[in-house]
Parts: structure tokens; sequence; C-alpha cells
């Protein structure tokens, strides 16, 4: 592994050198477009929050304008109250093409009093599979929390609130895909998915209480961008594309993973008689 960073690390750091532009905290009206749902997704606010809703007839999601490679991304989410059952708010980064790469936050509905469950997964040339799953230790409805996703060469960082609940680690050396050459999106939608969000499917969409409405505001994106076909970087995120979990980081990683985390693809035998994927040994 030792070997093939110094190679990525400079060709980052040309980039940097020759940096003209960089994302940052803006309004949504800037950074985004309501990319479908017939008028479900709305700007509020002059800009400054974001609603998607769903309901029978249809959900609603919006995409960034720009397109990113490595940093981080914030955004403040409050989820959908109340009963929520068979819903599913996605907040994702995502690749263009048939070959994608992808960076899932998926928030999956429940009954009224039950905590929500966060599914996250990670894609690679179109490949995923590498589903972990928490119950968050807070009410995310009533009061807005910031999701992050920290991506650098060296791994993904899922986050909520500044505490890490996953990190997947660029563990090529063994073979493992990790994406890193191909730009990404920011998108978020609202739909309904009650053959299999709530308790395998058996709880389904209560109609009566739509619409259902997802908000957002406070985006924050430290990131390298895609302009006129180039990567391009400012000397402010450099160290974004170094930072790994200190001490700290590390002991709320696995305070989380051993308290709130209710499924691990690494630990599932049903789905892997033969053996686990190789970066579960890590």
């Amino acid at each position: 592994m030792a070997a093939s960073y110094p190679s990525l690390r400079f060709k980052l750091v040309v980039v940097i050198m020759g940096c003209l532009v960089c994302a940052s905290a803006a309004s949504f009206s800037e950074e985004f477009d309501v990319s479908w749902g017939n008028g479900r997704g709305r700007l509020e606010k002059n800009g400054e929050l974001l609603t998607l809703s769903l309901d029978k007839a249809s959900g609603s999601g919006f995409q960034s304008k720009k397109e990113y490679l490595f940093g981080k991304i914030d955004m403040q989410l409050k989820l959908v109250p109340r009963n929520s059952a068979g819903t599913v708010t996605a907040y994702y980064m995502k690749s263009a093409g048939y070959r994608w790469d992808e960076i899932d936050f998926e928030f999956l509905g429940n009954l009224s009093g039950e905590p929500y469950t966060v599914h996250t997964n990670v894609y690679c040339n179109g490949k995923g599979d590498r589903e972990q799953q928490f119950r968050i230790w807070f009410d995310p409805t009533t009061h807005f929390h910031t999701y992050s996703i920290l991506w650098n060469p060296h791994s993904i960082v899922f986050s909520i609130d500044g505490i890490p609940i996953r990190q997947f680690k660029n563990l090529e050396w063994v073979g493992v895909p990790f994406p890193k050459k191909q730009a990404m999106r920011i998108y978020s939608s609202l739909w309904n998915a009650d053959e299999w969000a709530t308790r395998g499917g058996l709880i389904k969409t209560d109609w009566s209480q739509a619409p259902f409405t997802s908000s957002y505001r406070n985006f924050k994106a430290q990131a390298c961008t895609l302009a006129f076909g180039k990567h391009v970087c400012t000397p402010n995120i450099a160290y974004m594309l170094r930072q790994e979990l200190d001490a700290t980081s590390l002991k709320r990683l696995r305070w989380v993973q051993k308290n709130h985390m209710i499924y691990n693809y690494c630990t599932d035998t049903k789905r892997f008689p033969q053996g686990f994927p190789p970066e579960c040994r890590y």
C-alpha cells in the first residue's frame, strides 16, 4: 500500500498548486437543482432551506450542480417526523455511468416512537453489497443534525454530528476496489420503499399521514470540484486529502459500532457462507 500512495499524492499536489476555486458554504439555489418531483421539492427562505415531500403520487429529489472528487461534505437534515414507516430519505454521492461509484446514507422510516435506521453502503465500479446499519441514538425528526462524508485517497468516513459511525478504508493492496477516480454529484431523494424499508416490508406506508417531508439546510463542501475536465482544489483543503481518524475519533467509532450497529455485512454468514470479503479482515 505504501508504494501506491506517493504517485497519487503527487498528482493531487499538482492540481492543488494550480487551483482556482473550491466549493464552500452557499445557498441551495446556487449549489443544487430540484431534479424531480413535480413541485414536491421546494427552495425556501431565500434558498437557505430545501424541503422534499412524498405523497402517494410521487416522491422528490435534488442533485448538486457540481461534481466532487475527495473532500468533506456536510449537510444538516431533519427527517420525516411521526409515522414515517415505509419511507426512505436517501442522501448520497454518486458518479455517472454504468460502472459508477457511490457513497450512501439512507434513512429508513419507522412507526412513531421507534428509532430510525441509518443504512450505509459503498459502491465501486457498479458493485456495492457493503451494507452496515445503525440505530440512531437520538430523535432525528425534532431538530437538524449534521451528516457528513469525508472522502480521501485513504478512506471514506461516515459521521453524524461529528461522531464517526463507519470507516471504509482503501485496501486496494489486498484487491479491494476503492472509489478514487470518478467525480461524484451529491443527491438526495424521498421515496416510498414499503416493500422492504420498515421491518423488511412488514410495515407499510400509511398514506393518511402524507405528505411526508424531509428538510435540509447548512450545506457545506470543502472538496475538490470538477471544472473544465480537471479536478480543482484549493490549498485550504489539502489537509483533508491526508486526514485520518485520530485516537478520540477511533474510540467514538468503536462506541457506535458496539452499541448502535444492527447489521454488518462482514458478519453475515448466510450471505457469505464461503468466507467474508477480504476487507472484513481489516
